[in-house]
């Protein structure tokens, strides 16, 4: 049964109307089964408090539902977020927000062209029914969300698989450690399976390792298909024009990459910008890479997008 994961953010409400409520962290997912399509519906539940909740809940989508009840500052943040994002989007209007005051607040950006739909639940299900997952095919990967300890099972790593297909007993890197993990098992949506293709999400009983061991962003994937390194360049820059600081030689930012955000020294800031991660993370050449300044007071946190290139492997 194919899958598709669509994040909700902007105004929360509509994902829990949508779905029925499942795992719950900084992030809210809410699971439901339209005629062919399972739907996974990921809420920021800490955003604005926490950035990084919107950053990884996007990461973690193959579509974007933006609900605008009114134009606040978490709002105008999280258009900011989405409009540098490459993920298809349907913009909600809230009763209490016109068209034409919407616009307005999109006009310059990509979302200006976007669809927009009036918060109408039955008509929002119609919409959405027909959406899904694209395909990607190449090796298996699998980033991990959430993890737990089972009783007689042990360590559960839940994530989506972004690409490829998982196969059950498959040994497979743990990134962006040297760990070799075994998947002794699979679980999509609490039915037991021997793969699961892209797009699915899935529970997966891990081989050699303990669930405290495991932490959002890591990677399942096979050995050599990502690369390893704390240094990186950025390339093909798209700041965020609403940023209101400066992007510093030797500043120190956070930098977000798949599904999670990392302290990051800046160096050059030239062409391209030298990136200097504090610790070690894994990506496919050519991933996108979103700079956050946590400690801007004014404005939104996303400071741009860039386009990130290994510097070496480790």
């Amino acid at each position: 049964m194919p899958s598709i994961v669509v994040a909700c953010v902007g105004d929360p409400g509509v994902a829990a109307g949508l779905g029925k409520k499942g795992t719950t962290s900084d992030l809210t997912l809410y699971n439901t089964v339209q005629g062919d399509r399972q739907f996974v519906f990921v809420e920021p539940t800490r955003f604005p408090e926490k950035m990084v909740a919107l950053t990884t809940a996007l990461a973690m989508a193959h579509r974007c539902l933006l609900v605008v009840h009114g134009l606040t500052r978490p709002i105008a943040e999280t258009l900011a977020t989405v409009d540098l994002m490459d993920l298809p989007t349907t913009i909600v209007r809230g009763p209490s927000v016109g068209d034409d005051e919407l616009r307005r607040a999109l006009k310059g950006s990509r979302l200006e062209s976007e669809p927009f739909l009036a918060e109408d639940l039955p008509h929002l299900r119609e919409t959405i029914g027909a959406w899904a997952a694209p395909e990607r095919p190449g090796p298996v990967r699998v980033p991990i969300d959430h993890a737990f300890q089972v009783k007689g099972v042990g360590a559960v790593a839940l994530g989506l698989v972004a690409q490829g297909r998982l196969e059950a007993h498959a040994k497979l890197r743990l990134y962006p450690t040297a760990q070799t993990v075994e998947v002794r098992s699979i679980q999509v949506h609490d039915v037991d399976r021997a793969s699961a293709a892209t797009g699915e999400r899935v529970g997966v009983a891990l081989k050699g390792v303990d669930a405290r061991e495991l932490e959002r962003g890591q990677i399942l994937a096979p050995e050599g298909s990502l690369v390893t390194t704390h240094r990186w360049r950025g390339r093909d820059p798209r700041p965020c024009r609403y940023y209101r600081g400066e992007i510093a030689p030797g500043g120190r930012y956070h930098l977000a990459v798949g599904l999670d955000a990392y302290p990051v020294q800046v160096g050059s800031v030239g062409a391209p910008i030298e990136l200097t991660v504090d610790r070690r993370i894994s990506a496919e050449p050519g991933s996108p890479g979103y700079l956050l300044d946590l400690s801007a007071t004014a404005g939104p946190r996303i400071m741009g997008r860039w386009t990130l290139d290994p510097v070496g492997s480790e």
